[in-house]
């Protein structure tokens, strides 16, 4: 089975979770800057930080380019991977692909947000503020720091190697 592994990250984040699924496919990870041809490949597996809710800018680009693929996509976002919005960013990056593209999978893990990114938000959003950096949010910052450990790399491993077997039929 032929698979494009590709992803983009901020942080490393998404990197970490790329490695891991290509140590467990054995298939050697492309970062999306690289912008591989996704012809000739069975299907897809394609990774991102969430920005806003959805696939950061270059893998955004890089989705809407595919048709008529098999997808499978991962995504590392601050907060907690079974939460509803990390389900609605999946959803999210899901329906930025190209015509005629089919999802086969779905795996988020949380993982550390960019320092610059949280003093950004620190600044544009005043207390009040449905997105201001409460104690809450920035105790889930903290908690998210940790991620993604083994735990998360081993059930992204997991996840894929069984999606593969799924697949193959």
């Amino acid at each position: 089975m032929n698979i494009l592994l590709i992803y983009s990250s901020k942080t490393g984040n998404t990197q970490k979770v790329a490695q891991a699924i290509g140590e467990a496919l054995s298939v050697v990870p492309t970062r999306v800057e690289d912008n591989p041809s996704p012809k000739g490949y069975d299907w897809i597996i394609a990774g991102f930080w969430v920005d806003r809710g959805t696939a950061d800018g270059k893998m955004k680009a890089y989705l809407q380019k595919l048709t008529g693929q098999k997808v499978a996509l991962f995504a590392t976002l601050g907060a907690e991977a079974d939460s509803e919005h990390a389900a609605k960013c999946l959803d999210n990056g899901a329906a930025l692909l190209g015509e005629g593209c089919t999802v086969v999978g779905r795996f988020v893990c949380q993982g550390k947000v960019a320092p610059e990114m949280v003093e950004m938000m620190k600044k544009m959003f005043p207390e009040g503020h449905p997105h201001a950096m409460t104690p809450e949010r920035l105790a889930r910052i903290a908690k998210a720091a940790s991620h993604p450990d083994e735990q998360d790399l081993q059930a992204a491993r997991n996840y894929f190697v069984d999606l593969q077997q799924e697949l193959m039929g």
